[in-house]
């Protein structure tokens, strides 16, 4: 283990990457192309505490002055005095009782060309602010304005946001899975090292004692995770109705465990899980046999990463999976945390923070996980694709659940509203509008626009077209009648009444 990865070497590594949620490139010019001149230092030192301050309060990154967007080495032609100054300016440029938790600010010397390097750390122990007590935070590649109390945090909060940047002693990379590491390493840089890429992406340091593992390459790539972590598994069971019971009651058919590193749980849990995901074998349109599952796929894949990915492993218990006759509910050690709501995520905001940020960053650079903040969208968008009801997302103080539910969107009345058009090939946006018009009710342009839950006109005219065109959707008022009919009654022609639904004869 003398392979030390030194801080130049972890440059030329992080500018070939590119820019991320992660990285930030700056240039040291200002001005437009062709008439390029060194930038104000004075802004320059602004822009430093400001992307520092949102890395802090984000998720930790990098940032290099004097390389270009497009990761271009074009240097610092600043005198030494204004280099000194942008190197202090993590501090100056900060509000004074922000302490920001940097863990590089050097000058470095590459292809002949002067630049700056700075890492900061995620913060864990207070809230970050620049000099006029604005917040920011980082956005994928962006800085954008933060509320202070929406980056606020309990105390234990801090225990479970810093358990995975913490050091472990004793433990060696003779302990992790060297293959596996170093096939990660040869996806991420051709050449690098286990030890290397342990660095660079900042699972490792090198002491005086020699490499120091921090807990994510435990949690990550342990040989024997049982070691370090027993809590990390997943637990699935199968129960016999739609309530689990005890004692004599006990409806449990089947319990199964799979204990691993992440990687490892991320692979052998999936492979226990989705067996329970199938309920009948049929014909499909090529005459061969499929599977016809009771959840889409991909929602349960998605929620099962994002339990993994985002739990609190500071808690030693592991991951549960509940398989109801209804339902399947994935619960998840730790509650939701303080920065994010569960309203927030049900509005499919986007909205991204990770708690274990060294784990969630190397499975994002490993295509593990999906871009920032789009896993809960997707789990969303695929359960309405599979005309299914909404997850159902609950946090208590000890843990965070995804209720995936086993149930139509559609009442028993519209589903046998619904096979009377089955020759029909609806699509899925045809069904809503199809369903709304049971019992003959009158629909307005407005009421399939909210069936349809968009307000794209192109998908409106698609879906309309192809049923007016079947004879499906009947119009029971012109274009001018509805006109007439909206400014007699004082409403929006679009909340009028203007189509029914013709069943088939």
């Amino acid at each position: 283990m003398t392979d030390i990865l030194i801080l130049k070497e972890r440059v030329r590594n992080t500018i070939s990457l590119g820019e991320s949620h992660f990285r930030e490139f700056k240039s040291a010019f200002a001005g437009p192309p062709g008439q390029k001149k060194p930038g104000s230092p004075k802004e320059l030192c602004k822009y430093i505490g400001e992307a520092l301050v949102a890395f802090a309060n984000a998720d930790g990154g990098e940032l290099l002055i004097g390389v270009e967007d497009d990761g271009t080495i074009t240097g610092i032609p600043h005198d030494e005095n204004a280099i000194t100054q942008m190197l202090n300016a993590p501090k100056t440029h900060v509000h004074h009782q922000s302490n920001l938790p940097v863990h590089t600010a050097s000058k470095l010397e590459i292809d002949d060309k002067i630049i700056l390097f700075f890492s900061i750390f995620k913060g864990t122990t207070e809230i970050y602010q620049l000099p006029d007590g604005r917040c920011v935070c980082r956005k994928d590649k962006i800085t954008v304005p933060a509320i202070f109390k929406q980056i606020q945090f309990e105390r234990q909060e801090v225990i479970s946001r810093e358990y995975d940047r913490q050091f472990v002693d004793g433990a060696t990379v003779n302990d992790l899975d060297i293959d596996y590491v170093q096939s990660m390493a040869d996806g991420y840089l051709k050449g690098l090292s286990v030890e290397g890429y342990l660095q660079q992406i900042g699972l490792a340091e090198y002491a005086p004692g020699g490499l120091r593992l921090r807990k994510a390459a435990l949690l990550l790539f342990a040989k024997d995770i049982n070691t370090w972590h027993p809590g990390s598994m997943v637990r699935i069971l199968k129960v016999s109705g739609t309530l689990l019971k005890s004692g004599p009651d006990y409806n449990v058919i089947s319990d199964e465990r799979v204990q691993g590193n992440i990687f490892k749980l991320l692979l052998s849990s999936w492979e226990q899980l989705r067996p329970y995901l199938a309920y009948k074998t049929e014909f499909g349109t090529d005459a061969k046999f499929e599977q016809k599952y009771i959840y889409p796929e991909w929602a349960c894949r998605e929620a099962l990463i994002n339990a993994i990915a985002h739990r609190d492993y500071y808690r030693q218990n592991g991951i549960e999976v509940y398989i109801y006759d209804d339902r399947m509910e994935i619960k998840s050690p730790g509650p939701l945390l303080s920065t994010r709501t569960i309203k927030e995520l049900n509005e499919l905001q986007g909205a991204h923070e990770s708690r274990n940020v060294l784990v969630a960053t190397v499975l994002r650079e490993n295509k593990f996980m999906r871009e920032l903040g789009e896993g809960m969208k997707r789990i969303f968008q695929l359960m309405e694709q599979s005309e299914l009801d909404k997850p159902k997302l609950f946090s208590n103080s000890t843990w965070f659940s995804v209720t995936l539910p086993h149930k139509s969107v559609y009442s028993e009345q519209q589903l046998q509203w619904l096979k009377l058009f089955e020759s029909f090939d609806l699509t899925r946006f045809q069904k809503k509008i199809v369903a709304m018009g049971i019992s003959e009710r009158e629909i307005s342009p407005r009421d399939i626009y909210k069936a349809m839950n968009t307000d794209d006109r192109n998908t409106y005219d698609r879906e309309v077209t192809g049923l007016r065109a079947a004879g499906i959707l009947i119009e029971i008022r012109t274009n001018p009648a509805a006109a007439a009919y909206a400014k007699r009654h004082k409403i929006s022609k679009q909340k009028v009444p203007r189509f029914k639904i013709q069943p088939p004869r």
